[in-house]
């Protein structure tokens, strides 16, 4: 299913309640279609750098958009030139497809 996708149709999806936990290969393929995301503890997971704490808090603010639209929140680490972006569900007990839109939604953001 994921092999179909592209990015861009990945992040023109929205998220749906109740998605079930990726399988190994979905969760492969949807890794391979979002660039720098990795499968770290359970979550995926990237690092953003930016000038300054300004243009960092800015990201922050247009992730915390995103999440509320789409009724899916991440769990960040924000420092003074980077934010460090982890999406799971929990419920699910792993990653699925609502977080691989989310990471898709950011990385659209953050180009």
């Amino acid at each position: 299913m994921s092999s179909a996708l592209t990015l861009e149709a990945l992040a023109s999806m929205h998220c749906r309640a109740n998605a079930p936990k990726l399988s190994e290969a979905e969760l492969a393929a949807d890794l391979a279609m979002l660039p720098g995301w990795a499968y770290v503890e359970g979550a995926l997971s990237k690092a953003f750098r930016f000038a300054d704490y300004r243009a960092t808090i800015a990201f922050v603010n247009a992730i915390a958009a995103i999440a509320n639209a789409e009724d899916h929140h991440p769990d960040l680490s924000v420092h003074y030139d980077h934010c460090d972006v982890s999406w799971s569900t929990h419920s699910a007990g792993g990653v699925t497809r609502n977080d691989s839109i989310c990471a898709a939604k950011v990385d659209r953001l953050a180009s």
